[in-house]
């Protein structure tokens, strides 16, 4: 007698690159899996908590290449699910900042399929604070925004010009694209001597980092190859980081060379 297919779908967010930034109750969703669809922000060494007979699936995406389209990824969940039954979709920093989790998840629901969603570290806090980067502090700032730098049709989000307009510090995710026109819309805001961080691969061992100015950001990018994946975080609060003082002596001490 076969045993009968008990689907379910349990979306994981793995962290934001190192791989002990997975939560417990991630680890043990692994654990139990059937079958994983992973991201390209996941790093692979979490598939260790996995089962060795689970199967393992690559949906990641990156610019210019993707393995599968959306549509394609959300019916993955789903055949998988009613084939396998446990199935664990783990993606990058928290599924739910920009993560298209929800989609997923309300994809696999559309079919009658239990779902749970195990919250994970977001990049776009985890990483800054790697660099002793904390996004609010008491008399510099008093709120943060999280922004996509690349909205769903390819453009800048309008949410960049209005962050730019204000005293929070700004995180900005899937912007090294749209550098130049970041660094515009703040210098129209008479920001350009704001401070800058750009953090490549961050919390991993390829990590790379990048600081100066909004009006010599993109210079520093090209001098240090700064690429994606990277998070842009824009504000005071970047200076003040006691890990980044000796990059801002040495950014400050070449700039009066100069």
């Amino acid at each position: 007698m076969h045993k009968t297919i008990q689907p379910k779908v349990t979306l994981v967010g793995a962290g934001p690159g190192d791989p002990d930034l997975i939560t417990l109750k991630g680890v043990k969703a692994l654990a139990e899996a059937n079958v994983v669809l992973y991201d390209a922000l996941a790093n692979e060494e979490i598939m260790n908590h996995a089962p060795k007979t689970a199967i393992k699936i690559f949906v990641g995406k990156r610019k210019g290449c993707h393995e599968y389209t959306q549509d394609q990824i959300n019916q993955l969940i789903v055949d998988n699910a009613l084939t396998y039954g446990n199935v664990v979709r783990l993606k990058g920093g928290d599924p739910f900042i920009f993560g298209r989790g929800s989609e997923e998840i309300e994809y696999a629901e559309s079919f009658g399929i239990p779902t749970f969603v195990v919250p994970g570290i977001s990049s776009s806090i985890a990483v800054p604070a790697y660099q002793g980067i904390s996004l609010t502090k008491r008399g510099t700032s008093e709120s943060f925004w999280v922004i996509t730098g690349t909205t769903s049709d390819r453009k800048l989000s309008n949410d960049v010009a209005l962050a730019a307009q204000s005293s929070a510090t700004v995180v900005i995710l899937m912007g090294m694209s749209k550098l130049s026109q970041i660094v515009s819309l703040f210098q129209k805001e008479s920001k350009g001597e704001t401070p800058v961080a750009i953090i490549q691969n961050g919390t991993t061992a390829n990590e790379k980092i990048g600081v100066g100015t909004i009006n010599n950001i993109q210079k520093v990018v090209a001098e240090n190859n700064l690429s994606s994946p990277a998070i842009i975080v824009i504000g005071e609060v970047v200076k003040e980081s006691n890990k980044l003082k000796g990059f801002y002596e040495e950014f400050l001490s070449n700039e009066i060379r100069l």
